[in-house]
């Protein structure tokens, strides 16, 4: 072992035990297997399911609102679309209003798998209110809401 100074194995303790991010992830993990399990028989997964949702709009939506909404980056949101697409499941057009951009829909066949989803979603998420008791899932939900 080098001369470096070290830090402790009990501040590794330590951060493990309390660190507010590691146990957000970590539960964020566990609840996104959950639902990935969940909605494997119908082939989407839960990152597919969310977005998906967020195209469920009276109108097209734009690359930046549904950035906006699932807090994800362009090129992310790319790389997830393609998928769909390939699969026939979404589509995207240019932006008439702004040519660089692109605007975003379900096709009839992703309208149909969201509509497949939306009860496996339902079954899932009445589990975990159950699970999380009175009140525990909205004070979850309050506490994690982004600060606007």
């Amino acid at each position: 072992m080098s001369n470096v100074d070290s830090i402790p194995f009990s501040t590794t303790l330590h951060v493990r035990d309390t660190c507010l991010c590691l146990h957000v992830q970590r539960a964020a993990r566990a609840l996104a297997r959950r639902f990935d399990v969940a909605m494997k028989p119908i082939g989407l997964n839960n990152g597919q399911f969310s977005l998906m949702m967020s195209l469920n709009r009276p109108v097209p939506a734009t690359m930046k609102s549904v950035c906006d909404l699932l807090a994800m980056d362009r090129t992310t949101l790319t790389a997830a679309l393609k998928i769909l697409e390939r699969r026939g499941l979404v589509k995207s057009a240019v932006d008439p209003k702004d040519r660089r951009g692109k605007l975003l829909t379900l096709t009839d066949a992703g309208m149909a798998m969201l509509m497949a989803a939306l009860p496996i979603w339902t079954r899932v998420h009445g589990e975990i209110d159950v699970e999380l008791g009175d009140g525990g899932a909205d004070a979850v939900r309050q506490t994690l809401a982004p600060i606007r």
